[in-house]
């Protein structure tokens, strides 16, 4: 692991780190291990759930890159590198794709060098900002600098709105965000739901989330539609569980208590 730097809290979970040990990853402390480890004891499926949201991110950044002819992203709610990150994906389609990645949590920082592995002909770049504060990443010199905004570009919101609560006007955030993409741009978001789980699953999977300390607004297909796709054009199949969107193969896919996130690929006119 990094060197960490010296504002992160190993102490307390992070979202981001929790994720990493869901996806089997590397990146987490004791603290993260025992949060997700409660979450997993009221919702078993919540690796399953990662694993899934992940696929999602592969297939959209592809069908972006390949068929939509995207070749700017702008990635918030990063989370901490991985395989088959943004950036592999859309270069190995078009290696002139230009990618910023956005996330507040220190600990991705401190891993950025991962995230900046460009192809010679593309460009990456990363920077410390809150979606809470969505004028701040719009407005970064290092975002204006790496992409192009009279040219499409395809904002990227996976399992990251669910950590903004009512009290954050979400709304507001999505419209200053979607406000300054150019026509032809696109939204490619996920969020987590709890339709399918049994009631006191549910709660009790949240309770535990929440007692950690992280912040956690579950919304059902319509509040997520609302929030992140109004006013956008949405692709076909429209909001739908994210193993359902265009998966790469037949054959048997997770029950929708096994995946509970939804997910959508939307046009801006």
């Amino acid at each position: 692991m990094a060197e960490l730097p010296p504002e992160v809290d190993t102490s307390r979970p992070s979202p981001a780190r929790i994720y990493d040990y869901y996806l089997g990853g590397k990146n987490h402390f004791a603290a993260d291990r025992r949060t997700a480890e409660a979450v997993l004891a009221a919702a078993p499926v919540a690796r399953t759930v990662a694993r899934e949201n992940r696929g999602f991110l592969g297939r959209a950044v592809r069908f972006l890159a390949a068929e939509a002819g995207v070749r700017q992203f702008l990635d918030i709610g990063t989370g901490l590198p991985t395989q088959r990150n943004v950036h592999d994906v859309a270069q190995e389609v078009a290696p002139s794709a230009r990618v910023v990645y956005v996330d507040n949590d220190p600990l991705v920082l401190a891993h950025a060098r991962a995230l900046l592995t460009s192809s010679p002909e593309g460009r990456t770049a990363y920077i410390n900002a809150d979606l809470r504060d969505p004028a701040s990443i719009i407005s970064s010199s290092v975002v204006r600098e790496a992409l192009d905004f009279s040219q499409p570009i395809a904002l990227i919101m996976l399992g990251v709105l669910h950590s903004v609560v009512d009290e954050d006007q979400p709304a507001g955030i999505m419209k200053t965000l979607l406000d300054e993409l150019p026509a032809g741009s696109y939204l490619a978001a996920s969020h987590v739901t709890a339709e399918h789980w049994p009631r006191a699953s549910a709660e009790e999977g949240q309770r535990r989330y929440r007692s950690a300390g992280g912040p956690l607004r579950v919304r059902d297909s319509g509040e997520f539609a609302d929030l992140a796709f109004s006013g956008l054009e949405l692709l076909p199949p429209g909001v739908v569980l994210v193993s359902e969107w265009r998966p790469d193969a037949g054959g048997p896919r997770p029950t929708p208590a096994e995946v509970s996130y939804y997910g959508g690929v939307a046009r801006k006119r």
